[in-house]
């Protein structure tokens, strides 16, 4: 005997028995995982068991068979299960594989042979539930990969902004704290600053309001950076007359701190009397302190007149650059537009040119012409719900310079035949070359429903009549269709149709040439 097999890493343990839509006679049945045999083999004892069981059952050497031992049949060296001397039973595997099947999960329809759900339904299921290896729930197959990636709570993701990886229950207090994390200005409306930079943003920021650098000594305006140097200027003599009380109570507090004699009022006055002194030298000390404080004023006017002029000579800078950039963006708009204006005629023109494409992909010149309509169920049911009733052909030529011809195809029928038959129709169009053309059209017509077994098609044929006006010279894009509105009944679409193959059917239209 054969030995079995032990390359297949894969094989799984028997067939649920469920799926069997008939009882199951005990030939079929694995005696390890009495579930129906999957890839059945045949130990010498003549019992049956799975590949995959049987090598577990072997896998540590030869074992006693315990269907043996259980029927009462045991018998060495016949009933000692040895992967040497068992083999591939085939002709079982081929009786089971023909036993008819269904599918176990909820909601699913599918029924077949155990040859096809092996082969295509098992494990392809849409509704078969498997259990999610993060969160330990039960989703639906094909939902996995879109659970995986958007709902299953234990997903770990990449935070899009500093990219080092989260669960996903951490990652929205990550955000909080993410030093990448986009962050939007209140104040300029600038977005995506990280937030590592923010802070030195809304330092920098032009619309950002901060107390004025004289908060200080008593100036109480919020300013924004941006106009900080005009309120500086604008506040001049304002900021003095905050600075002058502090500057002279500074220089009062030093004066008394460094004497010994206290302030007294003397005729009106203000004068420091030291008590071992005479008031001449007292009066002497007190104008060189007045002295000292009218130069630290002057001083300090000066500095802020030369800070005036150098911030005036800056924002005269910053208006002249603002009006030069206003005219760079004045000019840069004006070439957008015109080049948006090119590329919209870039695109007409290349719509245009697509469409002539297309016609000169199908278009014939000797009068015969094969139109191929693919997703027929769906085109179908968009004219039943009204939504595209009717549906026209590439156009087609009796020869290069002559009639311009299409077809009207109506898939749940016009006219007197609608909800019974196509309705198919024949159409003049306007050519290029209609003044040399012999008006009206007169040649015979034949429409075809070709059978895809080329058995028996449906034809039907007509000669136009010369006194309408869907024959004579078009002066509009198209005449008026004429044609066939009981051209093949509906019914001989249903099942399985000759008519129809893979969703697709096939029209043919032959124009007679004869006397052109």
């Amino acid at each position: 005997m054969a030995r079995i097999s032990l390359d297949c890493p894969n094989s799984l343990p028997g067939i649920p028995l469920s799926v069997l839509s008939v009882p199951m006679e005990n030939k079929y049945k694995c005696q390890q995982c009495l579930q129906v045999l999957r890839k059945p083999v045949q130990a010498q004892c003549g019992h049956r068991f799975c590949v995959h069981c049987f090598k577990q059952l072997t896998s540590s050497g030869p074992k006693p068979c315990e269907a043996c031992r259980q029927e009462e049949i045991y018998e060495e060296p016949i009933s000692i299960l040895n992967s040497s001397e068992a083999f591939p039973d085939n002709a079982a595997g081929r009786e089971i594989a023909s036993l008819p099947a269904r599918c176990l999960n909820q909601g699913c329809t599918w029924t077949g042979s155990i040859k096809e759900y092996e082969a295509q339904h098992e494990g392809r299921c849409e509704f078969e539930r498997i259990l999610c290896e993060g969160c330990q729930i039960l989703i639906l197959l094909t939902e996995k990969d879109r659970h995986n990636e958007r709902e299953c709570e234990a997903r770990t993701l990449n935070c899009k902004y500093c990219k080092m990886t989260f669960n996903f229950k951490e990652i929205k207090a990550h955000d909080e704290i993410c030093l990448k994390f986009p962050m939007q200005c209140k104040d300029c409306g600038k977005k995506k600053i990280p937030r590592e930079k923010f802070n030195d943003h809304v330092k920098s920021c032009a619309k950002s309001k901060s107390t004025c650098p004289f908060s200080e000594v008593g100036c109480k305006s919020m300013v924004e950076n941006g106009k900080l140097c005009d309120h500086e200027v604008n506040s001049t003599m304002e900021h003095l007359r905050l600075l002058l009380p502090l500057v002279l109570s500074a220089t009062r507090a030093r004066s008394e701190g460094s004497g010994a004699g206290e302030w007294q009022e003397d005729s009106g006055v203000g004068l420091y009397r030291d008590p071992n002194e005479g008031a001449g030298p007292t009066t002497s000390v007190q104008s060189v302190d007045l002295e000292k404080k009218v130069n630290a004023l002057e001083n300090i006017v000066c500095v802020l007149n030369r800070e005036v002029e150098r911030s005036s000579v800056t924002m005269e800078a910053f208006a002249h650059q603002h009006r030069l950039d206003q005219e760079k963006i004045e000019n840069l708009s004006n070439k957008v537009r015109q080049l948006e204006r090119t590329l919209t005629m870039r695109d007409l023109q290349l719509s245009e040119t697509e469409q002539l494409v297309r016609e000169l992909q199908f278009c014939t010149y000797d009068g015969i012409f094969v139109w191929k309509i693919s997703d027929f169920s769906r085109r179908r049911q968009d004219a039943v719900a009204g939504r595209a009733p009717a549906m026209f052909s590439p156009a087609f030529y009796s020869s290069k310079y002559g009639y311009k011809m299409c077809l009207r195809l109506y898939l749940n029928g016009d006219g007197t035949g609608r909800g019974t038959h196509l309705s198919l129709f024949f159409v003049v169009m306007r050519g290029k070359c209609d003044a040399l053309l012999k008006w009206p059209f007169s040649q015979k017509v034949t429409l075809m429903l070709l059978d895809q077994n080329n058995r028996e098609h449906i034809i039907d044929a007509f000669r136009p009549d010369v006194s309408s006006s869907s024959f004579q010279r078009p002066i509009s894009e198209m005449n008026i269709a004429s044609g066939c509105p009981l051209f093949c009944p509906l019914a001989k679409l249903a099942g399985k149709s000759p008519y129809l193959r893979d969703d697709t059917i096939f029209i043919k239209a032959i124009v007679d040439l004869t006397g052109l």
